[in-house]
């Protein structure tokens, strides 16, 4: 077995001990003199950026259970499936190889995005870097089709291979983030903060969902804010950060606690996933030009257009403190580079 990390700072949930990752819990940063908003409202970014693994992100978090999850029963070879610029196909390539498995990449042409930068450098050349193999697929039913025959030609071969779904987001996955919300908590322990909103993206659903458990399972219900920049069906958004708090709850072994509202945001995501609005890009450079934050246009850089229109929109509390979830991506920021050219 290869590792980087003799330990894992996550904690095992249920009979879930996680593979180690992560380089450490990630820094809770204050946002000093968040202009031009309203200087009575309190900003934290939570920097998961900063993971310390294969460029960062969340994924990592979600990865730690997974890969254990892998490991224990017996696999030798990881597919996933994502985006052309996924950060998830990246980062499940790296877990893998750290683990000592090999990877298969789907990648899927679902962003109207043809340049040879989006199709070539970023999380593409990143994949190829760690040697995971690629198959590119045209649409996500064709990618199901080829992911059901790869497995089955492996298991005809001998393999054990290891199915992760889009993002990562499965009742295991999701225990990365139950993980993140335990580290929240103790961070604002330490600060003598009381964390009134968490502000993220929400894609696929892990992420959210496993925030909403892990605040309910330590007794604690900041709202979380999910931006989506996934799914424009709100209701199925909803329906499905519902169904994996439930299941990761489950997967923990945490009963009978109270969940707070399902709360997502869905007039950021623009045209649709992978596509940047304005007011993204506006968010980028106004993250990068006051903070130094380097924010993607798929997640972050839209979950940020939320936090400043929520900001705006008196959607905070007076002196309330509001958490920024940073999940990374900068990778894939270098697909986009036909935004910036002319800026």
């Amino acid at each position: 077995m290869k590792t980087i990390f003799s330990k894992s700072t996550a904690p095992p949930f249920g009979n879930h001990q996680p593979f180690p990752l992560i380089a450490g819990p990630t820094p809770l940063q204050r946002l000093e003199a968040f202009k031009p908003l309203p200087d009575n409202i309190n900003i934290y970014v939570k920097r998961d950026d900063l993971t310390g693994f294969a460029g960062g992100g969340n994924k990592a978090r979600k990865l730690e259970y997974l890969v254990a999850d892998a490991m224990r029963q017996g696999a030798d070879v990881i597919l996933t499936v994502g985006a052309v610029q996924s950060n998830h196909t990246r980062a499940t390539a790296a877990a893998a190889r750290v683990a000592g498995l090999d990877c298969e990449v789907f990648l899927v042409d679902r962003v109207s995005v043809k340049t040879d930068a989006y199709r070539k450098s970023g999380n593409v050349l990143l994949n190829r870097l760690l040697d995971a193999t690629c198959h590119f697929c045209s649409t996500p039913e064709t990618a199901e089709d080829q992911i059901n025959a790869r497995m089955q030609q492996l298991i005809t071969d001998g393999r054990k291979p290891f199915l992760i779904p889009v993002g990562g987001s499965n009742a295991v996955g999701a225990l990365g983030y139950m993980a993140c919300a335990d580290e929240l908590a103790r961070q604002a322990a330490a600060l003598d903060i009381q964390i009134d909103h968490v502000v993220a993206a929400t894609g696929s659903a892990g992420t959210h969902a496993g925030l909403l458990a892990g605040f309910a399972a330590a007794g604690l219900n900041p709202v979380i804010h999910g931006v989506s920049v996934y799914n424009p069906d709100t209701a199925e958004v909803i329906a499905a950060v519902e169904r994996l708090c439930a299941d990761s709850l489950n997967e923990a072994g945490v009963k009978h606690v109270s969940l707070g509202d399902i709360i997502v945001h869905d007039r950021f995501l623009g045209d649709g996933y992978g596509l940047p609005t304005e007011e993204t890009l506006s968010a980028m450079q106004y993250a990068a030009r006051h903070y130094g934050l380097l924010l993607d246009p798929v997640y972050s850089g839209k979950s940020m257009a939320g936090l400043l229109s929520l900001c705006r929109d008196g959607a905070f509390e007076k002196g309330s403190t509001v958490v920024f979830l940073h999940t990374g991506g900068l990778p894939g920021l270098f697909g986009y580079q036909h935004l910036f050219e002319n800026d």
